[in-house]
């Protein structure tokens, strides 16, 4: 076991605390000694006196009493050291800026300085996943947070270092719905998480394994908190390590020092206090106690009352994990998520947060449930095209009992361009609004916006030609972005409106030869232009018209493919009777 570095690292306070303090067990409260012929006379009461709440609290400490006593903190330090000085391969620590992500940093914090600075020979990345619409006030606690730890770090002489990963520009929220039009996610069609938490995590730890060949990932899941997580994580497990291979990326492993710690001992280390049971005719209850004049501090100088008050005054879930595969939990019910999430009914948290004074905040969950509102079933014919990306009109499956010549309803495409127009505009009306109170928040980034404009010019249902996002910019902030100039495209809003004009007077659609124009534009210049007429091909058999025009021929070329079937079975028949009949001529 790797020695606690008493001359520099720890203070004679933290010492004091790892060495008497538990945890993960019946020992974590400090009059624990005491408690259990307590808890046998306030279980064995009569059932009308005892509290509901009180008396299974009774029994899950009780059961604690006789199957975990704890370790001290020391004991999980040395764990950590251990792991840390076997070998080489770098860490990258998950930090959600939550309560137990913190706890973990905390707990490996404290580790490396009471590891001699000769043994701390290998890198250990803190990484934080910003989807770019995150809940301003933890967003802004996270950043205050990798900047504390990374200038504190420095001054320890600590390997550690802080790292924010984004998505790319094109896969971020506002870029995939104001930009390609993808209905607000839902649980059946939830395509936010890969691209905007996955993705970006994925490729820091895929460069870190192409520079050192393996890493290990520190996560601070508990048992307690997520079972299936905690069943995924066991599947891995390497037999006699404290690893488990990750689930889907080469080279990485996952150690997880808190998985079975409670939810008491994430706090417990947070609020760097004792923890007590209670026991009155009231019920039972637990109480804090600042023993060790460290409350509320951190190993990097700042206090985590912040974190406290942002859980306080919000619900009593967990956070946002630290997402690096598709086994970790959805945000859509936990704490810290986005502030743009539809994949719950209800964004409790936001809601919460704004009754206990964060009004400011109201115009983003009005926001965010008018996007959730064009997810029901009778809004989407409203707010979206009736033709998907591909260009084509698709339908419901059959289902069964149902006949393939029945009418069966269109599937929804993306948004339609006029709202997700409207809503880039109200967005940045709300961000100008939001900075002029004095609330410094960028709800969308000028990539993003760059990305956005880009989608639209060449979208494959209605494409700009009026290149409208930078006059919506400029009608809102009063000045331009440094905007890339469109060399593809040639036409602007008076050609569409003559096209329109026209493809109404000869019965052909406009956006069909605006999309050929777009396409003969785009291959001028090249030598050889190869695929060419596949590409023609390709849009000319898209769907083009109204949907009842749509519906219409489809329904017609049902009618001769049932035909066409119809007709190569009738002539299989008279082949065969004809077969028979010379068959039978034959044997006569």
């Amino acid at each position: 076991m790797a020695e606690l570095f008493r001359a520099e690292g720890l203070d004679e306070e933290q010492i004091e605390y790892i060495e008497n303090e538990f945890f993960a067990g019946f020992k974590r409260y400090s009059n624990s000694k005491a408690l259990p012929p307590q808890l046998d006379i306030y279980n064995n009461l009569d059932d009308k006196l005892k509290n509901v709440n009180s008396a299974g609290l009774c029994r899950d400490l009780l059961r604690e009493h006789q199957n975990h006593e704890g370790f001290l903190l020391k004991h999980f330090i040395d764990d950590v050291q251990n792991v840390y000085c076997a070998d080489n391969r770098p860490w990258v620590i998950g930090y959600s800026g939550g309560k137990d992500s913190s706890a973990v940093v905390t707990l490996i914090y404290l580790a490396l300085l009471a590891l001699d600075e000769e043994k701390r020979t290998k890198k250990v990345y803190v990484v934080a996943s910003d989807t770019l619409v995150e809940t301003p006030l933890v967003i802004d606690h996270v950043n205050k947070s990798l900047e504390r730890i990374g200038n504190q770090a420095k001054q320890d002489n600590l390997p550690i270092t802080t790292h924010k990963v984004l998505p790319k520009p094109d896969k971020t929220f506002w870029a995939c719905l104001l930009g390609k039009g993808y209905p607000a996610p839902t649980q059946s069609f939830r395509w936010c998480t890969e691209r905007m938490k996955i993705d970006p995590v994925s490729d820091f730890i895929q460069d870190k394994v192409s520079k050192y060949d393996e890493v290990i990932v520190v996560l601070g899941s508990r048992s307690q908190e997520s079972a299936s997580r905690a069943q995924v994580i066991a599947k891995h497990k390497i037999k006699d390590t404290r690893l488990a291979r990750h689930t889907t990326l080469a080279n990485a492993f996952i150690y997880t020092p808190i998985d079975t710690w409670s939810m008491d001992d994430v706090w417990k280390i947070l609020r760097a206090c004792s923890l007590e049971v209670t026991i009155s005719p009231m019920g039972i209850g637990k109480k804090w106690a600042n023993k060790y004049d460290l409350e509320w501090e951190n190993p990097w100088g700042s206090k985590n009352i912040t974190l406290w008050n942002l859980y306080k005054d919000s619900s009593d879930q967990g956070e946002c994990p630290m997402v690096i595969d598709d086994s970790t939990p959805s945000c859509g019910n936990s704490r810290f998520g986005c502030w743009t999430c539809t994949v719950v009914n209800k964004d409790r948290a936001m809601e919460s947060l704004i009754k206990n004074g964060e009004e400011w905040m109201q115009p983003l969950l009005s926001f965010r449930d008018k996007l959730a509102s064009t997810s029901i079933p009778e809004n989407k014919p409203t707010y979206r095209n009736y033709k998907r990306r591909t260009g084509k009109v698709s339908y419901q499956r059959v289902k069964e009992g149902q006949s393939i010549k029945d009418d069966r309803a269109h599937i929804p495409g993306p948004y339609m361009m006029k709202y997700r127009q409207e809503w880039l505009k109200e967005l940045l009306v709300q961000e100008k609004k939001f900075n002029e109170d004095g609330y410094k928040i960028t709800l969308i980034t000028q990539p993003e916006l760059h990305a956005i404009r880009q989608e639209w010019l060449n979208d494959p249902n209605e494409p700009d030609w009026a290149d409208s996002l930078p006059t919506i910019y400029r009608e809102v902030y009063g000045h331009d972005l440094n905007w890339v100039i469109n060399d593809n495209n040639n036409f602007g809003q008076i050609e569409a409106q003559i096209l329109s004009e026209l493809g109404e007077k000869n019965n052909v659609s406009a956006e069909m030869v605006q999309k050929l124009l777009d396409l003969e534009i785009s291959l001028e210049g090249l030598s050889r232009r190869t695929g060419v007429f596949d590409k023609i091909g390709s849009l000319l058999k898209q769907d083009w018209g109204s949907l009842d025009e749509i519906k219409e021929r489809h329904q017609q070329l049902q009618s001769k493919a049932d035909f066409d079937i119809h007709h190569e079975q009738i002539s299989n028949y008279e082949q065969e009777i004809a077969a028979l009949e010379l068959q039978s001529k034959v044997e006569l």
